[in-house]
């Protein structure tokens, strides 16, 4: 008898979906006094809840459900399951619970599999892509969007005698998820999803919560998914029920029947914004995790990318020498960004079109800045250093195209980071790279356009000071292939200090004087290593 090899999975947060009914008699009865109380109780309940003031970490969020199933939906993700029950014990002493009473609910735990990353299981292999990693985080303590629309529903896979999914060798499982991935990556930026397994918690397998803005965008998806294996063979569904998020403090408008208004200063305008979400792409059935390969190293914290954790301190240490010596490494337009930048051997015109239909479903949340295709100026690129020869991941004699992504979170751009990757033929993420090497980036270089000709013969002569530095690998000109005055400036250094030293010489400080003249904003620079 054979057995089939079950993927490993790992669990982060627990999940509970809450779901209650009003019971409208007793509330259209009650005196206004308790009315009242029961409003200002139950907000006070939901407000904290929301603000995580009960655990260390957590999310929780709000709807109004539609339809008969229930009336109220309170959505908790906690650490652990002591958490979730005493938010479950500490609401039922509300003045609120006193007119509710429970319709239905769902327990689970947020969780990845080996479908995404069979390294990422094993004890003896060294998993060193920090995107791969961030994106784990970010599906083991993922956040609850600010979408209006939001829809449940639990799920199992079929165990029939035709179709049986736990029959399937690994591998074909793994094939059926990833071709369901690829429908999912079509809907990134207007459908995210939290899966979660409830195999021993619960009636059914997984839960799913989908969220959108506009639900007809969730009903799109899933009837599209129908028609996929892996769902029409493989696949057996719960009842769905569906809601609007709502503030906490708008509870009164909801109790008394009134339009719920879904934006304002408490709420955040759907602030959170998961850029590509997942939009369903690791189909709930074994978290299959489709964008294996990186959620990206984001150019993150608005001036440093790709420097977290114990090296903050000499990041900011090296934005203040930066600012000493004139150099802006401040926040564009008073913005944080966050940038995500990828690059590409695939032919330009073949890798736009693809970007340009994720762009699409970026620019749906408010966190998007902007994403563009930069490619190479081959007339100003400069010489590098032949004894160096070529090193992997570099791109050879030659610069490859680059994809651009700025984000106001780094959420939103670790997110959309995991769609960029798989983008086609994508050879290095700016981050990522060894760590033999440090890299910059100048970013924001807007030329106005009758000084075009005067930045690029600039580029040039700074060209030649750079190829007799040491420490100097190379450096490439990129231009936004929709706008020729937008361009970015990226150099490869062995070290911090080599890059340092150029910013430090005369030659550095005549350019960002002449830059005065000829940019149309300021620019600023990017360390990516």
């Amino acid at each position: 008898m054979e057995r089939r090899r079950p993927p490993q999975t790992d669990e982060g947060w627990y999940v509970l979906h809450d779901f209650r009914s009003i019971d409208w008699d007793a509330w259209r009865s009650a005196p206004e006094r308790r009315r009242s109380q029961a409003i200002d109780e139950g907000i006070d309940y939901l407000a904290s809840a929301e603000a995580v003031d009960d655990a260390d970490a957590g999310e929780s969020a709000t709807f109004s459900v539609l339809g008969h199933k229930a009336d109220l939906l309170v959505l908790h993700l906690r650490p652990t399951l002591s958490d979730i029950d005493t938010l479950e014990r500490r609401f039922e002493h509300t003045a609120l619970a006193e007119f509710t009473e429970r319709a239905d609910s769902y327990l689970s735990v947020t969780e990845v599999s080996g479908y995404m990353s069979e390294d990422y299981f094993d004890e003896d292999s060294e998993v060193e892509d920090t995107g791969l990693e961030r994106y784990i985080e970010s599906r083991l303590e993922p956040e609850i969007p600010d979408s209006e629309f939001v829809t449940f529903y639990p799920m199992d896979k079929r165990r029939g005698p035709e179709d049986n999914w736990y029959d399937l060798p690994f591998d074909e499982r793994a094939e059926h998820l990833s071709s369901h991935g690829d429908i999912g990556r079509d809907y990134a930026g207007r459908v995210t999803q939290i899966i979660s397994g409830s195999i021993g918690l619960d009636d059914f397998e997984w839960g799913v919560t989908l969220f959108g803005d506009d639900p007809t965008d969730v009903k799109e998806l899933l009837y599209e998914m129908r028609f996929d294996p892996s769902s029409s063979r493989f696949a057996e569904f719960g009842r769905f029920l569906s809601g609007r998020r709502f503030p906490p403090e708008n509870l009164g408008a909801f109790l008394a029947g009134e339009t719920i208004p879904q934006e304002d200063e408490g709420h955040g305008g759907h602030g959170h914004a998961h850029a590509g979400g997942d939009a369903e792409g690791h189909h709930h059935g074994d978290s299959d995790g489709h964008h294996h390969g990186s959620d990206a190293e984001s150019g993150s914290h608005g001036d440093e990318g790709g420097s977290d954790g114990p090296h903050d301190d000499d990041d900011e240490d090296l934005r203040s020498e930066l600012e000493d010596i004139g150099v802006y490494a401040g926040q564009p337009h008073g913005e944080d960004v966050h940038a995500v930048v990828l690059y590409s051997a695939a032919d330009p015109d073949e890798l736009f079109e693809e970007v340009d239909g994720l762009r699409g479903n970026f620019d749906h949340y408010d966190t998007h800045v902007k994403t563009a295709v930069y490619e190479p100026r081959e007339a100003a690129k400069l010489p590098r250093d032949d004894e160096r020869g070529t090193r992997e991941g570099e791109g050879g004699d030659g610069a490859e195209t680059a994809v651009v992504s700025l984000w106001d979170t780094e959420r939103a751009a670790s997110t959309a980071a995991g769609f960029l990757a798989d983008l086609p033929e994508i050879v290095r993420q700016a981050g990522d790279d060894d760590s033999d090497s440090w890299g910059t980036m100048g970013m924001f270089y807007t030329v106005k356009p009758d000084r075009r000709g005067d930045f690029v013969g600039t580029f040039e002569d700074v060209g030649g000071v750079l190829a007799d530095m040491d420490g100097h690998r190379k450096t490439d000109l990129l231009v936004n292939r929709e706008d020729e005055n937008d361009m970015f400036i990226a150099s490869r250094w062995d070290a911090r200090e080599d890059a340092m030293q150029f910013f430090r010489s005369d030659a550095f400080s005549e350019t960002v004087e002449f830059g005065r003249d000829v940019l149309a904003d300021r620019p600023r620079h990017v360390f990516l290593a």
